[in-house]
């Protein structure tokens, strides 16, 4: 079984957004099947291929896994040899008859908020200054296209301080409303550091602000620096 390589990249039965998951919690009622468990291994399985999320699709021969990474070649490996022991794994581990795995490359990993946030993390836990690591990804997604990106790092950032959060933005994030829900993508990742865990949480909003109108309600923000101690 080949893992097949393409660009485009869909947005229906998305694991972790809600749509999505609704749809796949529908197909594997019956079997019992924690999606959430399915998409922590993936992300887990994957983490170095640069993994940004799955899809679920029933098929009338079986199950449609699709992942999309940065790099699949880590994934599919020579003749598909790793594909299909990773097939083999989902099977064993998820009871799920016949999974099929098509792999799908990420074009533009500075626009995917999932990949964003795993290179934070790991930057962080190498011990590079997470306001230089912050800033330096808020200049990267904007450079990739990005309309604007806000990044979220919480726990204890420095030594024995208190637990805090601070959070870097640069350029427009729409936070609530249709356009919020419609435009922005979300990403999450951990970094693990003597201290304790650090969260890290993106946005990007790739879609022009020319192309839409704020309703009343809606909020969003723009650039900026803010830090607040729990």
């Amino acid at each position: 079984m080949k893992g097949k390589v393409q660009g485009k990249k869909r947005k229906s039965n998305k694991l972790g957004s809600s749509g999505g998951r609704k749809v796949i919690e529908k197909i594997f009622v019956k079997t019992g099947i924690a999606i959430s468990d399915l998409e922590k291994f993936l992300r887990k399985k994957v983490e170095k291929a640069g993994y940004s999320h799955s899809e679920i699709e029933r098929t009338p021969l079986g199950t449609r896994i699709i992942i999309y990474v940065h790099k699949p070649g880590l994934i599919i490996g020579k003749s598909g040899r790793k594909i299909d022991e990773l097939a083999e794994e989902i099977k064993e581990k998820f009871k799920i008859e016949n999974p099929m795995i098509d792999v799908k490359e990420v074009e533009q990993p500075m626009l995917d908020a999932n990949i964003v946030a795993y290179r934070i993390a790991k930057a962080i836990e190498k011990g590079i200054n997470y306001k230089k690591v912050c800033n330096y990804y808020l200049e990267q997604v904007r450079n990739a296209g990005a309309i604007g990106v806000s990044i979220v790092v919480s726990g204890k950032l420095a030594g024995k301080e208190r637990s805090r959060f601070q959070k870097f933005r640069s350029g427009f994030v729409a936070y609530s409303g249709e356009y919020a829900e419609r435009l922005v993508e979300k990403g999450y990742s951990q970094a693990m550091i003597k201290p304790g865990v650090v969260g890290v949480e993106v946005r990007i909003m790739k879609q022009p602000i020319e192309e839409f109108k704020m309703k009343e309600g809606e909020k969003g923000e723009s650039e900026g620096t803010e830090e607040t101690k729990a």
